[in-house]
């Protein structure tokens, strides 16, 4: 059995890391906008949509088409659980919680990911992940107890609890499709599925929005919002995320979940006038902690031998 790849040397990728952070740290303000006015399932039919138009030259530029044409029915399923379902869950959340707190309880794709594995395709984690996957949901409760209080709620429409709900289903939506991807779809081109994905998503989630199509036509920020949203957070951030896998490797990639809230609690203090409470930056220490135990970004094992290391340098 050949060695893993080492993760690739030097900080030309920082850019990109970055920029994809604020970028997908930004989705959940531009979700916000345009579902106040669109309602769940139309925006995010319209984001999918946008974002399949927006991949679709790039794939065929790149030749992968046929790809498509011969996974689409597992290609058309995983849009609807990685895209569709999930971008309908945020949407319908952000009407009753800040786009902070949604962005927090996304930072637990990870763990969500690892516990489907494990129970679906049997990939046991390790002590230290077993107890990052404990730390994480302990966080992850901390927060949904600590929403309870009514200080996060954005609006006065659906329940918080059930907004908070909503955040969790998409993150096991996320979970459910990597594990697909990496079962039925290891072997397809990457551009493929992100194109394929989104085409699925906007065709599942074509009828339900033109059933629940507003009668008052969404006004000019509620549209500049979605081709935002389906342009730039949908089609650019693919680009970026994938073009990272190849830059800085996957685990580096993975840590761009960590970077999200912190875009998004500040977009959502400056143009949305939301609040941070103790409450949201505690949890999200602990579920940014236990995601990075279970991830291998932090490694406890190793850390006597460095301290030996460095008494030994000293002493």
């Amino acid at each position: 059995m050949s060695a893993p790849a080492a993760e690739p040397s030097g900080k030309g990728w920082l850019l990109d890391f970055v920029t994809l952070g604020a970028i997908w740290g930004s989705s959940f303000l531009f979700m916000r906008i345009a579902g106040k006015e669109l309602g769940a399932l139309p925006t995010a039919a319209v984001r999918v949509a946008i974002g399949a138009l927006f991949l679709l030259p790039f794939m065929l530029y790149k030749g992968q088409g046929q790809a498509l044409r011969q996974h689409y029915k597992p290609i058309f399923l995983v849009g609807m659980l990685n895209s569709g379902i999930p971008f309908a869950l945020y949407c319908f959340a952000l009407q009753s919680i800040s786009t902070g707190l949604s962005s927090i309880l996304n930072a637990s794709v990870p763990m969500f990911g690892a516990l489907v594995a494990w129970l679906w395709l049997r990939d046991r984690p390790n002590t230290t992940r077993i107890v990052g996957l404990l730390v994480g949901f302990s966080g992850v409760a901390l927060l949904a107890w600590g929403q309870t209080s009514g200080h996060q709620v954005a609006s006065s429409g659906s329940a918080p609890a059930w907004a908070v709900a909503a955040c969790l289903g998409a993150c096991v939506c996320y979970a459910v499709a990597a594990s697909f991807t990496r079962l039925y779809l290891q072997q397809v081109p990457s551009l493929a599925i992100a194109t394929g994905s989104q085409i699925g998503a906007a065709l599942g989630l074509l009828i339900p929005a033109v059933w629940l199509w507003p009668d008052q036509a969404p006004s000019q920020n509620a549209w500049l919002a979605l081709v935002a949203v389906g342009v730039v957070c949908t089609g650019v951030a693919y680009i970026l995320f994938y073009r990272l896998i190849v830059n800085a490797g996957p685990s580096r990639t993975l840590a761009v979940t960590y970077l999200i809230p912190v875009f998004a609690v500040v977009y959502g203090l400056i143009f949305l006038n939301e609040t941070f409470s103790l409450t949201m930056l505690a949890s999200a220490a602990v579920i940014v902690s236990g995601t990075a135990l279970l991830t291998g970004l932090l490694q406890p094992a190793s850390w006597p031998t460095r301290l030996r290391a460095v008494f030994a340098r000293r002493f």
